[in-house]
């Protein structure tokens, strides 16, 4: 809606400050002319807002002035509400921050929406770490933090997991990522590397100033990051045919391999063939074997020898009857 998109346009100038009609355009999903549009309008209806032209020109609002917030749909706000995470706020010790802020944003809000806004918080809570999942201890995760705040290189002691296991590091804060309950530190200065926060074993603040990539996008690279560790963690493909048993216990990569590859067997009715993602003929042979007669892997041959193999093995060792192999 227009006023909607009105509204938008008005608090992207009094949180940035000045944008370009292009740069409007972009964040809006909106024409420039439509842009071009909405600031007459904006105009006419009194908002101090000017531009100026050329190179470094674009909008911005008169110095001082401020919107009210108002205009919120009621999923506008209960999104509001929806996305304030407690428990992570607490560890970056922003707990007392985001309740206050939540306590000003729900006094803002019209009676109809704050009702709606409370029983949106009332009805839903954010739990990230998965039901096996340890906590991890992260006690310099506050100090990790600050210093991405501050654009501030920090020297830590880190844990990794080969020799030498503690090393020395300096680096330069990028930003902070919550990955299934655990915190993750992208940091340079030697490109974007990923430290666990929680294997950061002291934190020595310097007075060398932090300096992001230029152009560096926080969840942009992370994006990139989780590819890369799905494209090492399944180098490898196997064809196979499945049961709908089988078929309905894949997950992750291999449940999507199955969506895109996966067609009916010609040899099997009911069965389906597809091209799955494995880590290793290791971990493919177990995975295999754990669907019994459920699966068969066709190819690579030497996967399938592998699995005929152990098949033969454990005959022997039980004192099976040997049965032809398909």
């Amino acid at each position: 809606m227009k006023s909607s998109r009105l509204l938008s346009i008005l608090l992207l100038l009094q949180t940035r400050g000045r944008m370009t009609a292009a740069e409007l355009a972009h964040e809006l999903e909106v024409s420039v002319r439509t842009v071009y549009r909405d600031a007459e309008a904006l105009a006419a209806a009194g908002v101090p807002l000017y531009g100026d032209a050329g190179h470094s020109g674009g909008y911005q609002l008169l110095a001082g002035y401020r919107t009210r917030l108002t205009g919120l749909s009621t999923g506008e706000a209960e999104a509001l509400f929806l996305t304030g995470m407690p428990g992570p706020a607490a560890e970056l010790g922003l707990g007392q921050a985001l309740s206050a802020a939540q306590l000003k944003l729900r006094a803002a809000l019209p009676p109809e929406l704050r009702a709606q806004a409370d029983r949106m918080r009332a009805r839903f809570h954010l739990d990230a770490p998965g039901w096996y999942a340890e906590h991890e201890e992260t006690p310099y995760l506050a100090e990790v933090a600050d210093a991405v705040w501050q654009g501030r290189m920090i020297e830590v002691l880190y844990r990794r997991w080969k020799e030498p296991r503690e090393v020395t590091r300096l680096l330069a804060p990028y930003g902070l990522v919550l990955k299934a309950g655990r915190w993750y530190l992208v940091a340079g200065p030697d490109g974007a590397r990923t430290y666990r926060v929680d294997q950061v074993l002291s934190v020595t603040r310097t007075a060398l100033t932090a300096e992001l990539p230029e152009g560096f996008d926080l969840a942009e690279h992370w994006r990139r990051t989780q590819e890369d560790f799905h494209a090492r963690l399944y180098p490898e493909q196997a064809e196979v045919r499945l049961s709908p048993r089988a078929a309905s216990l894949l997950t992750g990569p291999q449940a999507r391999a199955l969506t895109t590859t996966g067609h009916p067997d010609p040899d099997r009715p009911g069965w389906t063939r597809a091209t799955l993602p494995i880590e290793s003929h290791t971990q493919a042979e177990s995975q295999f074997l754990s669907l019994a007669t459920d699966a068969e892997v066709l190819s690579p041959p030497s996967l399938r020898a592998r699995i005929q193999t152990t098949l033969s093995q454990l005959t022997a060792r039980y004192d099976l009857p040997a049965t032809a192999s398909q």
